[in-house]
């Protein structure tokens, strides 16, 4: 990034005005430093990027609602587990047919059993977290992202 004698932020790839003077959007990336200098440009550093994650606070130490992420991340493994259970309800379906002699697979309903049990160990382990920091580590860690040994 490069900054104005004022302070002025000038961004890369933007056409600037200076002292009356219009410069194209390149001049900052065709310019050496020195021709720079000479106009009071000079190269800033750029502020690093906050080390916080957006899906769980506002800013550096600014927490979202624990209450309403709690209910937005309950609210996603119902629909994971939904997404994965449908795949396969045409099989439940067919099985319940009176018309149909086809019965549903133990494969398949073992996986749906483990789908289910899943969901609920996810859903028991977000409700137990007391705080946006342990609901953020439980959900970046691998026991959330897992679902054991479903196929689907």
């Amino acid at each position: 990034m490069f900054v104005t004698a004022e302070g002025r932020r000038l961004g890369l790839d933007r056409a600037f005005t200076l002292d009356g003077i219009n410069y194209p959007a390149n001049w900052l990336r065709l310019t050496s430093l020195e021709e720079k200098a000479q106009r009071g440009i000079t190269e800033a550093p750029s502020t690093p990027a906050s080390n916080y994650d957006q899906k769980f606070f506002w800013g550096p130490n600014n927490p979202k609602d624990h209450a309403q992420l709690v209910e937005n991340w309950v609210s996603k493994v119902k629909a994971t587990a939904g997404s994965m259970l449908v795949q396969t309800d045409w099989m439940v379906i067919r099985a319940a047919d009176p018309s149909s002699k086809k019965a549903l697979p133990k494969a398949i309903k073992a996986e749906r059993t483990l789908i289910r049990e899943k969901a609920v160990e996810k859903e028991d382990a977000i409700l137990a977290t007391s705080n946006t920091e342990e609901l953020a580590a439980y959900v970046k860690s691998s026991g959330f992202s897992e679902w054991g040994e479903v196929a689907t």
